[in-house]
């Protein structure tokens, strides 16, 4: 059993090292880009399925109440929590639909739009980014190693190197956390 637990997180610290070695630059490309979003007025929308899901209210949470340092809320919104939405748009509609559709209530040109999908397949995800996309929102992709569909649509992709969800899900929280940290200090590090 040890050796099991080893493993796994043997196997993780690997895939994170791994990703960030290859996407270091467009991790501060990103951080930039939100920062930039939200010093403009901007706004940043998040959307995933399961595990996915929390991952985007956990970052959302991060921008709206604070991350490491006291500073103003930042405009970031998961369009996976509101459940009246998400079942309205699904039963009316079509499950599909329940991201697009509120991409087109509240993206703006100048927002960010961050879908998150360990396979890049997901229906719901791969339409929001194309409504993104139509909205002249700027689009950014969480996925696994395939990157699926969402690899060729979006105008900035972090594909994890793995096939495992877990380790995938987990390399996308860690991602999520350190952008938080760096739009901070790009927008408020004289203040802290």
């Amino acid at each position: 059993m040890k050796q099991k637990i080893l493993e796994a997180f043997k196997e993780s610290i690997s895939v994170q090292e791994r990703f960030i070695s290859e996407n270091i630059d467009s991790v501060i490309q990103v951080s930039n880009l939100i920062a930039g979003a939200f010093k403009n007025g901007g706004k940043l929308l998040l959307f995933g399925n399961g595990g996915s899901s929390t991952d985007a209210a956990h970052i959302a949470a991060e921008f709206v109440g604070r991350f490491k340092m006291e500073r103003p809320a930042l405009p970031a919104i998961a369009l996976n929590t509101n459940m009246a939405i998400v079942t309205a748009v699904a039963n009316d509609y079509d499950f599909s639909e329940i991201f697009a559709r509120q991409v087109k209530a509240h993206g703006h040109e100048g927002d960010v739009a961050v879908g998150i999908s360990t396979s890049g397949n997901s229906p719901n995800v791969v339409k929001a980014i194309e409504a993104a996309a139509k909205k002249k929102m700027m689009t950014v992709v969480l996925t696994g190693a395939s990157g699926g569909r969402l690899k060729s649509m979006a105008d900035h992709v972090f594909a994890v190197p793995s096939d495992n969800t877990p380790r995938i899900q987990e390399t996308h929280i860690i991602l999520g956390h350190v952008i938080c940290q760096i739009v901070e200090e790009i927008l408020f590090k004289s203040h802290g």
